[in-house]
């Protein structure tokens, strides 16, 4: 008997991992709020539901917030989803827009600083994932995606600032001194 069909090529690709199922992200149902100097971070992604490969973080940036300089050995993006960012990279400063996305490399210098007068939101995608992790060591809980943080008085952002200097090299991260 002869065939016509022929042999298929042998699959590059791995065998789906049946350990690993589908998760579903719903920030108002099983929310991980978390509260950094005035700015609030939901994480929608753990590292525990990509196997590793990446972080997914809702960020909310009240006027005036974002992180000091730094850089870490890990790629982020960042998706803006509602308002505007000043963005630093490499000490050059550019404005990211609503439905922008910037991707910053591993080892950069960079920063984001909201300038503006209303609240913004993104999309902050980490990878691989850890990201998450220094953040909820960090923080503290809020209620919601938009609840800020308790208001820190200068000694207690003084144990914020030396509490993040001293988890900074755990997870990967080196701050810089400001321009």
């Amino acid at each position: 008997m002869s065939s016509n069909t022929s042999p298929q090529p042998a699959s590059a690709l791995s065998p789906d991992d049946l350990r690993r199922s589908l998760t579903l992200a719903q920030a108002d149902r099983e929310p991980q709020h978390i509260g950094i100097v005035g700015d609030t971070y939901t994480i929608l992604l753990s590292g525990e539901a990509t196997a590793g490969r990446f972080t997914l973080i809702d960020m909310y940036i009240p006027p005036d917030g974002g992180p000091p300089p730094h850089r870490h050995d890990f790629e982020e993006s960042f998706t803006i989803l509602e308002g505007e960012l000043e963005a630093t990279f490499r000490a050059k400063t550019s404005t990211v827009k609503t439905g922008e996305t910037i991707s910053i490399p591993a080892n950069a210098p960079h920063q984001f600083r909201n300038a503006s007068a209303q609240s913004v939101r993104l999309l902050c995608v980490c990878s691989p994932a850890g990201q998450e992790n220094f953040f909820r060591e960090l923080g503290v809980p809020v209620a919601t995606r938009t609840t800020p943080p308790p208001k820190a008085n200068p000694e207690e952002r003084a144990a914020f600032l030396a509490k993040a200097q001293s988890l900074a090299s755990k997870y990967r991260t080196e701050f810089l001194p400001h321009a």
